[in-house]
């Protein structure tokens, strides 16, 4: 059985993920940092309805965490599946933007992308399979006021995304990025008026999580298998 990480699983777009990637028989591995009964619960769920599933903890930020928890799951074997999907945001104009509203952002989404992908691609270039998904955001494609540190995260997702997979290529892993729009989360609901998204939105709604998991699903399937370097909006067409 396939090996699949989701870091931020507890998050909803990551509880979907997950759930998706247990219904194509993945070993699933929750990662949270904080919420770890939200972890603990999607785990029981998971196994309850027949899959397999872990949770683990660790702060994406902290190399040294990072790598001794991604080392302790090589124990037991490569992991094939990558999905970094947690992040954050703190919105403020540049101009009103502290250092650690810029350094946080950053360290969570792109820094973190690398202190866990990193120990864990040499086993997976081994296996001669995987499958590395970064979730991204609408905000990396686009600019929006107020978010020039969550922008700068999720574009640095892009660049890094293109770059390793042509350095994986070979190797039978691919390596893309999804980009939701409006995604239906507590987030968004407290931060956009129906209205509001009904206007923004050509589709005139907000998009659900399973609708961002199902591309996940898709981009870790064997049908993906010529499919790498990409980046895939998810926004109802308002790119």
């Amino acid at each position: 059985m396939k090996r699949a990480l989701v870091t931020g699983g507890n998050s909803p777009i990551g509880r979907a993920i997950c759930r998706e990637l247990a219904l194509m028989d993945f070993h699933m591995i929750v990662h949270g940092h904080h919420h770890q009964e939200m972890s603990d619960q999607l785990t029981r769920q998971l196994v309850e309805t027949g899959g397999s599933a872990e949770a683990i903890s660790c702060d994406l930020t902290d190399p040294k965490a990072t790598e001794l928890a991604m080392n302790q799951l090589l124990e037991t074997g490569p992991i094939q599946v990558i999905v970094h999907n947690a992040g954050i945001f703190h919105d403020a104009p540049m101009a009103g933007m502290t250092t650690q509203q810029w350094h946080r952002v950053i360290d969570v989404s792109l820094h973190g992308f690398f202190h866990v992908t990193q120990p864990l691609l040499l086993p997976m270039i081994r296996t001669r399979w995987g499958r590395i998904i970064s979730i991204s955001s609408l905000s990396g494609m686009v600019g929006h006021r107020g978010q020039t540190n969550y922008s700068a995260a999720k574009s640095g997702l892009h660049g890094a995304a293109r770059s390793l997979a042509v350095e994986v290529a070979s190797r039978g892993i691919t390596v893309n990025v999804v980009a939701p729009g409006l995604i239906q989360t507590p987030s968004m609901e407290n931060a956009f008026t129906e209205q509001q998204i009904e206007s923004m939105v050509p589709m005139k709604r907000a998009g659900q999580p399973e609708d961002v998991a199902s591309i996940v699903g898709f981009l870790a399937s064997e049908k993906a298998s010529y499919l790498s370097g990409q980046i895939i909006g998810v926004n109802g067409a308002m790119a």
